[in-house]
């Protein structure tokens, strides 16, 4: 074995090292690719499209960037009302029919359920946009019970799994593509997120390992955004105590001054990524380059995510993230009275 290791040492580096002298070539023709895919993205009308979480942010805005490019629409959440007007404004803009269905991506008999009932009513299912997520922030040594961070796994992690699963034979038949909603925290990771981080980073491994499975029968794109102006970063939080609270103190600390990009510009990049059949979509694309402070200076990464967010200080009140904040704000208060 110790003689395996050390000529795979000797294989593995040499191909790597002359792997490099061909990157120039290998870029050229991924650019070569992507002008093609840019020239000819999938045309969308009449395509039939499942959303989860449609009910707001990103799956709200999805849908209406679908729709306006004629896309048929099965529209997934729990909350009725808000699923009934995501529905009526899709068809007002360009939709030439909008469902929506009440379900629980957590549950695997609703998944199951709302994706029949997408392929019984239009007879095809053509994108499955695996959305519906839920963001717990807490300490890890502060929850008293530990199961109520389970449904950021539940949620975001096998509810994306419990769809595709049922989604995939209708896909395979029409060459059809996911599109899962990852996210940054995948490879950031920033304090009181853990479970949140760990579903999304779950996500990306399991598709990434899902793509080479199902080779070209269905396509498969890998989003992952920044900081989204959603619900989640106008401080909708699941608490320790398992409640989704608005806690805006709670987002003034995890968030802070971070640039939030509009959910608008967001879902069309994600809507035009699909079309052209890409692999990954990071929004905004500035932050592709954490990847790289994560690779190469990661304890540079963890300790100033330390350092802001939880900060020296007892309380999360004291965290320098919020401080800062309040200065700035009290800055423009002056400036722009």
């Amino acid at each position: 074995m110790d003689l395996a290791d050390k000529l795979m040492n000797v294989i593995v580096i040499t191909i790597s090292l002359l792997a490099l002298f061909f990157l120039h070539q290998y870029r050229f023709l991924n650019s070569l690719i992507s002008t093609a895919r840019t020239l000819f993205k999938e045309n969308l009308t009449g395509k039939v499209v499942l959303i989860t979480g449609a009910s707001s942010g990103i799956g709200e805005h999805l849908a209406y960037e679908y729709a306006r490019r004629g896309a048929r629409l099965a529209l997934v959440a729990r909350r009725k009302r808000r699923l009934q007007e995501v529905a009526d404004v899709c068809e007002i803009i360009g939709s030439p029919e909008s469902v929506y269905i009440l379900g629980d991506v957590s549950n695997i008999d609703d998944c199951k359920r709302f994706i029949d009932a997408t392929v019984n009513h239009f007879g095809q299912l053509d994108h499955l946009v695996a959305n519906a997520g839920v963001a717990p922030v807490c300490l890890f040594e502060d929850y008293d019970d530990i199961t109520k961070a389970s449904p950021a796994i539940d949620i975001n992690f096998w509810g994306s799994v419990y769809s595709s699963y049922f989604a995939q034979q209708h896909l395979k038949k029409s060459k059809g593509k996911i599109i899962v909603i990852s996210s940054c925290a995948g490879w950031v990771f920033a304090p009181r997120t853990a479970f949140y981080n760990a579903s999304k980073a779950a996500l990306i491994s399991f598709y990434e390992t899902l793509r080479i499975e199902f080779g070209t029968r269905i396509g498969i794109t890998i989003v992952t955004p920044g900081f989204i102006d959603t619900e989640m970063t106008e401080g909708k939080f699941l608490s320790k105590e398992g409640r989704l609270e608005v806690d805006r103190e709670m987002r003034d600390v995890q968030v802070s001054l971070m640039p939030v990009e509009s959910v608008e510009k967001c879902a069309k990049a994600i809507v035009e990524s699909a079309r052209r059949g890409d692999r990954y979509l990071t929004v905004p694309s500035w932050m592709e380059t954490t990847i790289l402070w994560k690779v190469f200076c990661p304890e540079i990464m963890d300790g100033w995510n330390r350092f802001m967010i939880l900060g020296p200080g007892s309380s999360y009140r004291d965290s320098p993230s919020k401080k800062i904040l309040h200065v700035v704000n009290e800055i423009k208060q002056l400036l722009l009275p």
